[in-house]
């Protein structure tokens, strides 16, 4: 990047004069650069992608048949800004029948967002003022923090761990952090643990926003993709409309990724400065696609469809993973395994990290999973994987354990 007059002037935020001159390379960017190293040395071997964490397969049919119809007329044409009224209506229904939540309020209580991402990304500049704070939890999705501090503010990490069933422990934020804190960002199911949160812990999470005045966010982008009874959305707790909102997003539920869908739902005031932030910053989602959407919300069925496959798959991981030394345990929701990384290979290879066995089995079997050491050392698996149908599921799975087990992994 060029050192004209231009590189003194990038905002602190993003780095200032040193913007583009960072050499440390993100964990991310190391997957990438990764894979595509072990495609070049072993072009004819299969590279096996846990590490995706999207669908791997199209929206349903009808979804984009329904895109095709609505997109042909004119009156969908144009600006959507904040939002049709049919897809606040349609959320509005969906959060009854598929949660259980009745009082939602579509015309103050529902607002659409181009996808979760610019959601988390916008709240922040709704509440966040310098020297205020955003709990969030670790590890996680970094958006809401990333904006926080943008904005002047502190990120304060509640850390998930094990013992606690990646539950964070509210009782151990600091009482100055908590004078300073306005917002909570928690997302269950979870990713990268793949926990479920419980109705006990929402009620927890509620009683404590209102004893601190403090704003939930719940990222709820996985709460449809559950395995056992209904599934749940902390809106279903008395009280939480009165502290937070929640986030649903269509990728996760609906094979919808790329299309950029969610909607917002919750406390109206915090809909109110949300839609304010957002009627600022975009001009809305294609009216088209918010209908496709419609359709989508009106046959959670479709998302049913989906949970049962991602089920199959994580059970399938989780007796493999296990056949091996790993202890892997079957999520309740997501699709997601969150594993205690190896420590080595009996072959006198050692990890530090789990970024390091991450790289190993990438480099060494073409497997790849994504590392976390945020708290402990932990690879997630995703059962998000290409297969063509349930055969191939089964074949893919076999090859993994086929490529782990040669390796003697050490725990």
């Amino acid at each position: 990047m060029s050192d004209s007059y231009i590189q003194n002037l990038f905002a602190e935020r993003i780095g200032g004069n040193t913007f583009g001159k960072e050499t440390k390379i993100y964990k991310f960017e190391k997957i990438k650069r990764a894979k595509a190293q072990a495609r070049k040395a072993y072009p004819n071997i299969e590279l096996l992608d846990f590490g995706v964490g999207e669908p791997d397969e199209m929206a349903f049919p009808m979804v984009v048949e329904a895109l095709k119809i609505e997109c042909a007329k004119p009156e969908n044409r144009g600006y959507a800004d904040n939002g049709i009224q049919e897809l606040k209506d349609a959320a509005a229904k969906y959060m009854e029948k598929v949660y259980g939540v009745k009082d939602i309020d579509p015309a103050k209580e529902v607002i659409h967002s181009i996808g979760s991402k610019p959601a988390l990304a916008m709240l922040p500049s709704a509440f966040i003022n310098p020297g205020d704070a955003a709990l969030v939890t670790v590890p996680g999705y970094p958006i809401l923090a990333t904006h926080t501090q943008w904005h002047g503010g502190k990120v304060i990490n509640l850390l998930l761990r094990e013992e606690s069933k990646f539950l964070p422990n509210l009782d151990e934020v600091d009482g100055d952090d908590l004078k300073k804190a306005k917002l909570l960002y928690i997302n269950y199911p979870n990713n990268p643990t793949g926990a479920n949160a419980t109705k006990e812990f929402f009620k927890t999470v509620v009683n404590f926003a209102k004893k601190n005045n403090i704003i939930v966010v719940h990222d709820a982008a996985y709460a449809a993709l559950n395995f056992e009874g209904k599934p749940l959305s902390f809106l279903s707790v008395p009280g939480a409309k009165d502290v937070g909102v929640e986030i649903h997003s269509f990728s996760k539920a609906f094979n919808m990724t790329g299309w950029r869908l969610a909607f917002v739902a919750g406390n109206e005031n915090i809909i109110s400065a949300f839609g304010h932030v957002k009627d600022n910053c975009d001009s809305g989602q294609f009216i088209a696609i918010q209908k496709a959407g419609v359709y989508a919300l009106e046959h959670p069925e479709m998302t049913e469809k989906i949970s049962q496959k991602y089920k199959r798959r994580l059970e399938m991981m989780v007796d493999v993973l296990n056949s091996i030394g790993f202890d892997a345990a079957m999520p309740k929701g997501s699709f997601y395994l969150y594993v205690k990384s190896p420590k080595g290979v009996k072959k006198d290879i050692r990890f530090k990290t789990a970024e390091d066995a991450s790289e190993y089995l990438i480099t060494e079997k073409l497997i790849s999973t994504v590392p976390w050491d945020d708290v402990g050392h932990y690879l997630r698996f995703s059962a998000t994987f290409a297969a063509k149908n349930e055969e191939d599921e089964r074949r893919v799975i076999a090859e993994m354990k086929k490529r782990l087990e040669g390796l003697e992994l050490e725990f």
